[in-house]
């Protein structure tokens, strides 16, 4: 117990799954929804990271949720476009502060390419969510640090700033948005030279936005690390980990797991599942 404390904390996933039972209840709830009555135990395991930018806590209650729906036999009953928004609710719950997009990666599986424009969100209450093949995208590579990072220190600033209207972080956060629509089309067309000018991008946007000290020197040097052997690198999410493509085949694959190594980094191929949870889910590029 103590070892588990100690890597751990005090506060692990049970309370995640205390809350997404609330969430899923009170929502049945209010839609007029069910649930048979009978008795139930939760338990969790997960080779995730904790902290690295692997969307781990989600993970936990993205899992529970889909164990909820089949008990209570009401997976029809609940829109597959709702369901990130109850894993995110159950996580505000808790004072988690996060976004959607990793929730929906792991609703869906696989890749998914997302629409968050106002005209969605007003229209349905949530984003347009669109499956796309696995076999576009080209083997990528992931890198992460054994010492955890806090994303909800680098999401905290950017939000407020976004709040007050401020206009730098509009008009970045708008241009991530262009990136990922062009990132679509790069990888409908097969076009992995434009794929990874765009994973680039993306970072720089971020690093413009958040500044280095809020990302931090070990997320920094991670996305370093795989640029100074001609890579194409990226956080997974808010920091913690990275994804690389090394367009220049096995031999650039090669030097960026030496340069990992020598820097203390692990890396490891990235596996794409089209199922609930997939090894590593990753968010929209």
């Amino acid at each position: 117990m103590v070892n588990r404390l100690d890597n751990e904390g005090y506060y692990g996933g049970v309370r995640l799954l205390m809350a997404i039972c609330k969430v899923f209840r009170n929502y049945c709830k209010d839609n007029n929804i069910d649930l048979h009555g009978g008795n139930f135990t939760l338990s969790y395991d997960t080779n995730i990271p904790r902290q690295a930018g692997l969307s781990g806590s989600s993970a936990i209650v993205c899992a529970a949720l889909s164990c909820l729906l089949d008990f209570y036999m009401v997976r029809h009953l609940i829109k597959v476009e709702i369901r990130p928004h109850l894993i995110l609710s159950a996580e505000k719950e808790l004072g988690i502060v996060a976004g959607l997009q990793d929730r929906v990666a792991q609703v869906y599986g696989g890749l998914v390419y997302m629409d968050f424009s106002k005209e969605h969100m007003d229209k349905l209450g949530h984003g347009n969510y669109t499956p796309m093949d696995t076999s576009l995208l080209p083997p990528l590579h992931l890198i992460y640090a054994d010492n955890p990072s806090d994303s909800g220190k680098v999401h905290s600033t950017v939000r407020q700033r976004w709040l007050n209207g401020d206009e730098f972080i509009i008009s970045s956060i708008k241009e991530v948005a262009s990136v990922a629509e062009e990132g679509r089309k790069a990888l409908l067309e097969k076009d992995y030279s434009k794929l990874a000018t765009l994973m680039n991008r993306n970072f720089d946007l971020r690093r413009s936005m958040f500044g280095d000290d809020v990302l931090g020197a070990v997320n920094i040097e991670m996305v370093e690390v795989a640029r100074r052997v001609g890579a194409a690198s990226k956080f997974t999410g808010s920091g913690g980990a990275v994804v690389v493509f090394c367009p220049n085949g096995p031999s650039q694959v090669k030097q960026l797991e030496d340069a990992c190594q020598k820097a203390g980094f692990r890396i490891e191929p990235i596996k794409f599942v089209p199922s609930l949870l997939n090894e590593v889910d990753l968010r929209t590029l």
